[in-house]
């Protein structure tokens, strides 16, 4: 056991005694061997429910994040120590995060991307970018679609975090997506987020929680309103954000 992951759990899990979780599906992810997981993303949050889906099936995260975080200096600590993956977004120099990527998949770890790039302001799915079927297509690794919902409700982009207990943080686990190395990248991505898509869809249908009488509706969202954006042709194919 690597210490910083002892001392995440000591900080980490009492905050989970403060929401509901509710899962379908872990079990396609696997006790070992290498995982690779593309996840919609509403929420800051995001990544306590993929790490708890990590601690569920006994598997340790490493996410492919953007640079800036390892610019501040409590979060460094933690990334640095937890072999987290920076990206830095809207650069070539992206692709390069592949790499490191997948000598992690090598080494049977589970990684953990965000297709879209970046928190989707309207809680829709987005356009994924390609470098995560590059990724799959290179390592021979299944992409695992996710879809997450509900943490949006405590911190979004755009909206101010309002934290509040008992809020429930759901998590869909999907058929893995196989790509083969001649395979067209954005037909590719497209069938990713296909399986994040659906993923997302089924989250909605199961969500337990509604808004109470007379507050705000904002963060609901119809399962059918969650369609494929397809990737635009014209975007790097090798970019994850």
């Amino acid at each position: 056991m690597e210490p910083v992951w002892v001392l995440a759990r000591i900080l980490v899990y009492p905050l989970r005694l403060l929401f509901r979780i509710r899962f379908s599906g872990r079990k396609r992810i696997p006790h070992k061997g290498p995982v690779l997981i593309a996840a919609n993303h509403v929420s800051f949050l995001d990544p306590l429910l993929l790490l708890w889906l990590g601690e569920r099936r006994l598997r340790k995260a490493r996410f492919l994040a953007k640079a800036e975080l390892w610019n501040i200096p409590v979060f460094r600590f933690f990334l640095v120590r937890t072999k987290q993956i920076p990206v830095p977004r809207a650069s070539a120099a992206a692709a390069g995060s592949l790499t490191a990527a997948a000598e992690s998949l090598r080494a049977e770890q589970m990684v953990c991307i965000y297709p879209e790039g970046t928190i989707s302001r309207t809680l829709e799915p987005m356009p994924g970018k390609t470098g995560i079927a590059r990724l799959a297509a290179t390592s021979g690794v299944p992409v695992t679609p996710v879809g997450l919902w509900g943490f949006h409700r405590v911190w979004t982009i755009g909206r101010k975090p309002s934290f509040r207990p008992w809020v429930c943080g759901c998590i869909v686990v999907g058929e893995p997506v196989s790509v083969g190395p001649d395979d067209d990248l954005f037909d590719a991505t497209d069938r990713i987020m296909q399986g994040v898509v659906d993923c997302v869809q089924t989250s909605r249908r199961i969500y337990p929680q509604r808004p109470w009488f007379g507050r705000s509706a904002w963060w609901v969202r119809a399962p059918e309103t969650a369609v494929l954006r397809p990737t635009p042709r014209e975007s790097s194919g090798g970019r994850l954000g």
